[in-house]
């Protein structure tokens, strides 16, 4: 029988992700399992600039924007732990990362030795009520642990 540990909650900020944490802090508790929160603030802004190259954005300006991207994630992250969280006796470790998101939650779930992925089904994006989400579905493709799928 699975008895997780280390349990991570990907995020978006969504009404789904919230749920998806939710099950994971009750998860948690009836097994003393630490929770990674995880945020991947996405990298694909960088292909776009590299597709024109006739508009000067420097190297510099990239990480600005890089930089205050990643900071208003931790804000929101914050804001979502603060929210969800309560008193809950649960170790909550909040994370944030750039890349492409799919890549950055199965190498976080590989590098931190997480035993169970529990992530939405569905995203901010909300595509269809049917389909399972591009993240989601790449996850639980390459991860080396169980997923559970919430909606």
């Amino acid at each position: 029988m699975l008895r997780p540990t280390k349990i991570l909650v990907p995020t978006d900020f969504s009404k789904y992700s919230d749920k998806a944490l939710r099950q994971a802090l009750d998860i948690a508790k009836e097994y003393g399992a630490k929770v990674y929160l995880l945020h991947v603030t996405s990298s694909e802004f960088r292909s776009i600039t590299d597709d024109y190259t006739d508009v000067s954005i420097t190297e510099e300006t990239l990480q600005q924007y890089e930089e205050k991207m990643v900071a208003s994630a931790r804000k929101k992250l914050e804001r979502q732990a603060k929210k969800l969280l309560g008193e809950a006796p649960v170790e909550v470790i909040r994370e944030t990362l750039m890349g492409r998101p799919e890549e950055e939650i199965v190498r976080f779930q590989q590098e931190k030795g997480v035993d169970l992925v529990v992530i939405s089904s569905l995203g901010k994006s909300g595509l269809s009520r049917y389909l399972i989400g591009n993240v989601a579905r790449d996850v639980l493709k390459g991860a080396t642990c169980p997923v559970l799928l919430t909606k």
